[in-house]
C-alpha cells in the first residue's frame, strides 16, 4: 500500500489527524494513577487450550478489568452447548467488560461476492458480540493482506458499509492495521479510511506490535484524540529479528523488549485516551506455562511499565 500512497492520500491522512485530535472524550475521568483500564486478549492464553470460561475466570482472578475473546472461540463454545447470554453473565458476574472481540471478516476485499459474505460474516460475528455484552469487533484487512492495489478511498467506502452493518447490530468495527499486510499496514493508514469514511462512529485499532511491523512512526499517536480508538492493543517487541523478519510469535511481555513503550504511554495520556489496553501475545513459551501465571505477569508488568511511564 505505500507505494500507492499519493500526495493526495497524504495531505487527506494530515487532515484526518487533526480532525481526530480535536475529537471529544468518552468515558468517565481516568485516575492518575492507572487512567486506563486493563484488558485480557485472549490469544496470551491461547496456547493451553482452555474453554472461554476458563479463560474469564482466569482473567477475572488475575485481576483484569476486561477481556477480548476471539469469535472462534466463541463459537466453539456454542458448538459445545453453551450459551451466549449466560456467557455474558458469567462475564459481567466476574467484573469484567467485553470492550472488544476479534472476528475475521473479508469486509474489504474486491469481489463483491466475497465482500457480500463477509459482511454477513461481521453481521454474525456482531451478534455473537452483542449478546455477551460486547462493544465492538476488530475489523483488520483480512483477505488482502497480500494486495497493495486497492485505493485507500474505496476501502474507506467498505468501511462505511461495515459500520452501517454495526449500527444496525449496536457493534462497532474499529479499523485494525495489521503491519504484516500490503493493505491497511500503517497507522497513517487506517486514519484516513476512518476518517474518510464519513461515519460519526469510525475509529481505530493499533497494537504496539503492528506499528513496529508496519513501519508506522509512534510519534502518529500524538495526532489521535480519546473517540479515535478505544482499544489498544499493548505487547513489546525484542531487538532481533528485525523489523522484516519479525513475526507474532515473537511478541514479548511490556516492559521485556525494545518498544518506546513509555513514550508511547504518555503520549496516550497526552491526548486524553480513556479506554483499554489489552494485552495480545502470541508468545510460545507463554503459552507452554500456567495461564493464570502468564495472564497475572502480563498485567503487572503492563502495570509496571504505566507506573514507570507516569512517574
Amino acid at each position: 500500500m505505500s507505494s500507492k500512497f499519493t500526495r493526495r492520500d497524504l495531505i487527506a491522512a494530515t487532515a484526518g489527524a487533526a480532525a481526530f485530535g480535536l475529537a471529544g472524550a468518552h468515558g468517565g475521568e481516568p485516575s492518575k494513577r492507572e487512567p486506563f483500564m486493563f484488558c485480557l486478549n485472549t490469544s496470551t492464553i491461547r496456547g493451553q487450550n482452555l474453554t472461554v470460561v476458563q479463560e474469564v475466570e482466569i482473567a477475572a482472578k488475575a485481576g483484569y478489568q476486561a477481556i477480548e475473546p476471539w469469535i472462534n472461540e466463541l463459537d466453539k463454545f456454542v458448538q459445545s452447548g453453551g450459551n451466549l447470554k449466560d456467557l455474558g453473565k458469567r462475564i459481567a458476574d466476574a467484573g469484567l467488560r467485553v470492550e472488544s472481540a476479534i472476528g475475521f471478516a473479508t469486509w474489504i476485499v474486491d469481489d463483491e461476492t466475497q465482500r457480500n459474505k463477509g459482511l454477513e460474516e461481521a453481521k454474525r460475528s456482531m451478534d455473537i458480540v452483542q449478546q455477551i455484552g460486547g462493544k465492538r469487533l476488530a475489523a483488520p484487512p483480512f483477505g488482502a493482506t497480500d494486495r497493495s492495489d486497492i485505493p485507500l478511498a474505496r476501502i474507506a467506502e467498505r468501511y462505511r458499509a461495515l459500520l452501517e452493518v454495526g449500527d444496525k447490530m449496536a457493534v462497532v468495527p474499529q479499523a485494525e492495521l495489521w503491519g504484516h499486510s500490503k493493505t491497511l499496514s500503517k497507522l497513517s493508514e487506517a486514519m484516513m479510511v476512518a476518517v474518510e469514511s464519513g461515519h460519526p462512529k469510525a475509529c481505530i485499532l493499533p497494537d504496539v506490535y503492528h506499528l513496529h511491523k508496519g513501519s508506522s512512526d509512534f510519534n502518529g499517536l500524538k495526532l489521535l484524540g480519546n473517540s479515535s480508538m478505544f482499544n489498544f492493543h499493548m505487547n513489546d517487541y525484542p531487538s532481533v529479528p528485525p523489523r522484516q523478519q519479525i513475526s507474532d510469535a515473537h511478541r514479548v511481555y511490556p516492559g521485556d523488549g525494545v518498544a518506546p513503550l513509555k513514550e508511547i504511554i504518555r503520549d496516550l495520556v497526552k491526548i486524553g485516551y480513556q479506554g483499554i489496553l489489552s494485552l495480545e501475545l502470541f508468545n510460545r513459551d507463554y503459552w507452554k506455562q500456567d495461564a493464570l501465571l502468564v495472564a497475572k505477569t502480563g498485567l503487572e508488568k503492563m502495570k509496571a511499565v504505566l507506573a514507570t511511564a507516569l512517574a
